[in-house]
């Protein structure tokens, strides 16, 4: 062996009872000051590689003669959330003087020690690495460590073998110390190998001892396994006998006590079991028992499906799954990352919850929000139950009914999760905004602890009465109007809002998801019709208007099923290139003809007093007329009429509208001497329509500034704003869905509030291009942008209508 030997200076690192050996990687608390100080003086040190520490062993306080030369591989967080540093053995180094160096630790001399060999081994030393590994695979085979055994059969030095045996356990510190000093790799392979044979005989004995032990039977041993037998016996004379079973809860017993459940739900199945025992064969009580604890043994207590952390591979499947709805993509990505980085540091469970989420995807329909659900778990790799709520009026259908009532069930989340087969499945509560409350109670309160990720880890169901831990389940909640969740339950959902798609949208979404699908339904093959990029522009444009796809998937199926009657009838040939211009000919003319596509004198602003608003319901975005006129002073009273079913908001911004013109007209140059002698007609058609909201004020007061000064309001605009006495342009909601509504009524000009102009960034880019907006704060400034140019009979007031 050669004796070169190198000179180190390094701080000094203590280890109290702990030993590394060379080839040992280990991580360090870095809040015991002596770690820290000897981590932070080998950093302060610097150099051209990895900071450098001597781990010295310190046992009874005395420090060994020779330490080992450590290389600190990475600082930062152990898994228990504490400061740590991971540290690598490299060398034996014998510990000389003490010396001087930056930082608060101890700095020493050494010298390393060469551990090399001569190459070849000899022979005697090639019989003990065999030796030594053939007795440390018969003892990691006992211990069922097979993944170490392939490590130890590929380690080929002397000395890393002899040092890997620093790993067992049942070495003490001495023995671990004694392996550190012995310099001599042959002479410590020696050493492993004779402590390891001495354990593996004390394992033998205990084993052999321990087989004794369970050989031999003790009288309660004894007398458990007869009265088994006894049991046995007696039901098979019962059954020869045509006697009824009286011992099913022995049964139940077995079930319970060999079923994976949690300690408190054992507690409760057990005594449910103990009532069993107990009841009579004809007391309904035991009916019930049964299926409560058939209900406990079939649910899932300790299922859970592994989550995909394939984050770039999760948001493929959304995106090949759902065009559009980047805010949905990007929650569920980043709820994905977050999971991962818990998951790697060993955060899976924090302060008993764990990390489940709570979504609301609210938007119109046919937007894909149901849909989505089953996309985001085929994206987490999770089980997917989705529960209608639809309608729903009774509690109990959430929290389950008590066990008393017949026919007694447990509520749709415990059902949910039985179906599931996991405790972490996403779960759709579809139609939140649907659920109704009358004299049985109000499910939405139900929800109030299932949907809090602060509760629901302790969820109670009414029929279960045993704490179900839903914090680990994703639920995802479908509404198509948000006022209509109590503000209590939407306080607790993480709102995602779904504002339907443009027209490009569309078209992608019928090209990739529609077009196949019904091509399949209607037994046409891909090749044999083929629908154009212009034809589906058309059939979003003008044959449909709609936030969603729902009335464009069935105008492309009413399409195919008309081509292939068509070719059935002999009528037609496959295959076929369907067109723009080839629609009106299979399926009639369009239904949604853009105001601005038609002729100048139908349009509705083709006369003053008509305005166009912009309004949201519960199917996204939709364009609101507003007609105005002024009665005969001879047949009609002086006031205020207002058609259309308005409601009380509503009804308020018209008296405002009317109360600025009147208090403003001479300012703005409009007769107003005749809103003192004239009734006043205002109506928003689609009066079957229930209307409110005080968006449409700056659209009423364009219509009444139109009416009285004879000036039409351009055919290409519409706005949306409130209206206050001074005619200031006052905030309001649902910008997008507006804009979105505009864009597909082909209007290019749009007035929203100063105030809202910060809402244009959710509004796609495509659409910001094809409209001009125009952001006002003034009414006078609406009406600037709104009203046509005056002509010589400006001032003309028309006649009453």
């Amino acid at each position: 062996m050669a004796s070169t030997s190198v000179t180190l200076t390094l701080p000094v690192l203590p280890l109290d009872d702990e030993v590394v050996l060379p080839g040992m990687v280990v991580p360090l608390d870095l809040s015991d000051a002596e770690v820290r100080g000897a981590v932070e003086a080998a950093q302060a040190a610097g150099g051209s590689g990895k900071p450098r520490v001597l781990l010295v062993p310190r046992v009874d306080g005395r420090y060994a003669g020779t330490g080992v030369l450590g290389t600190v591989e990475q600082v930062g967080r152990l898994a228990d959330g504490d400061p740590g540093a991971l540290i690598r053995g490299v060398g034996r180094v014998r510990i000389g003087a003490g010396t001087t160096g930056p930082g608060a630790a101890l700095w020493v001399e050494g010298e390393s020690v060469d551990e090399r060999l001569a190459d070849p081994l000899p022979g005697a030393v090639t019989e003990l690495v065999k030796e030594y590994k053939a007795l440390a695979t018969s003892w990691l085979k006992k211990r069922g460590a097979w993944q170490v055994v392939d490590r130890i059969q590929q380690i080929e030095g002397v000395s890393a073998l002899a040092d890997n045996s620093g790993y067992s356990p049942f070495l003490t510190v001495a023995q671990k110390v004694e392996l550190l000093e012995t310099a001599d790799p042959v002479a410590r392979l020696r050493l492993a190998i004779a402590w390891l044979r001495d354990h593996l005989a004390e394992q033998d004995v205990a084993e052999s001892i321990a087989k004794d032990v369970q050989d031999g039977v003790d009288k309660q041993q004894r007398e458990f396994l007869l009265r088994r037998q006894l049991d046995a016996v007696r039901k098979e004379l019962r059954e020869l006998n045509g006697e009824k079973e009286g011992e099913e809860s022995d049964d139940y017993r077995a079930r319970v006590e060999a079923a994976d459940l949690p300690e408190k739900v054992r507690e409760a199945a057990l005594k449910e079991v103990d009532k069993l025992e107990r009841a009579s064969d004809q007391s309904p009580e035991g009916s019930w028992i049964r299926t409560w604890l058939d209900t406990v043994l079939e649910l899932p207590w300790n299922e859970r499906t592994e989550d995909a952390y394939d984050i770039r591979g999760a948001r493929a499947v959304l995106d090949a799954e759902h065009a559009g709805l980047a805010d949905v993509k990007d929650r569920i990505t980043e709820y994905l990352a977050v999971r991962k980085r818990r998951s790697d540091r060993g955060m899976g469970v924090v302060g008993g919850r764990r990390g489940g989420a709570v979504l609301a995807l609210v938007g119109p329909p046919g937007v894909g929000k149901t849909s989505l659900g089953e996309s985001v778990a085929h994206a987490m790799g999770r089980k997917f139950v989705r529960v209608a709520l639809g309608g729903v009026r009774d509690e109990a259908e959430i929290r389950g009914h008590r066990r008393t009532y017949v026919g007694a069930l447990p509520g749709r989340i415990v059902r949910a999760i039985k179906e599931a087969g996991s405790m972490n499945p996403v779960v759709l509560l579809d139609e939140i905004d649907k659920v109704g409350s009358d004299f049985r109670g109000d499910p939405a309160a139900a929800l109030l602890e299932v949907l809090d990720p602060a509760q629901n880890h302790t969820f109670r169901d009414h029929y279960l009465e045993v704490e179900l831990d839903l914090s680990d389940v994703v639920f995802l909640a479908t509404a198509n109007v948000l006022e209509a969740i109590p503000e209590a339950l939407a306080d607790r959902m993480e709102l995602v809002r779904l504002d339907g798609y443009t027209e490009d949208e569309k078209i992608v979404i019928a090209r990739d998801h529609l077009v196949p699908r019904q091509l399949e339904r209607a037994g046409l093959a891909a090749e044999e019709v083929v629908l154009e990029d212009a034809a589906l522009r058309r059939l979003a444009g003008e044959y449909t208007r709609e936030a969603g796809v729902r009335t464009l998937e069935r105008s492309i199926a009413r399409l195919l099923r008309k081509v292939a009657a068509q070719h059935e009838l002999g009528e037609g040939e496959l295959p076929l290139h369907i067109g723009a211009d080839d629609l009106r000919g299979l399926i009639g003319r369009p239904h949604h003809v853009p105001e601005s596509a038609q002729d100048p004198a139908e349009r509705r602003t083709a006369v003053p007093g008509v305005a166009t608003g912009l309004a949201v319901t519960g199917a996204g975005g939709d364009v609101l007329f507003v007609e105005a006129s002024l009665a005969d002073p001879e047949t009609g009273a002086a006031g205020l009429v207002l058609t259309g079913q308005l409601g009380d908001v509503m009804k308020e911004s018209a008296q405002i509208a009317l109360g600025f013109l009147r208090s403003h007209g001479a300012e703005l140059e409009l007769p107003v001497a005749d809103l003192k002698d004239r009734g006043v007609h205002i109506h928003f058609p689609a009066g079957a329509v229930p209307k409110d909201g005080p968006s449409a004020g700056i659209t009423m007061t364009t219509a009444l500034a139109s009416l009285l000064s004879g000036r039409q309001v351009r055919t290409d605009v519409a706005m949306t704003g409130e209206v206050s006495l001074t005619g200031r342009v006052l905030p309001i909601g649902g910008v997008k869905q507006k804009l979105l509504a505009a864009h597909r009524a082909g209007l290019t000009t749009v007035i929203i509030p100063k105030r809202n102009e910060a809402d244009l960034d959710d509004v796609p880019a495509e659409v910001l291009e094809r409209l001009q907006v125009h952001p006002v704060t003034d009414v006078r400034q609406v009406l600037e942008l709104a009203l046509s140019p005056a002509e010589a009979a400006a001032h003309a007031v028309p006649a009453a209508a």
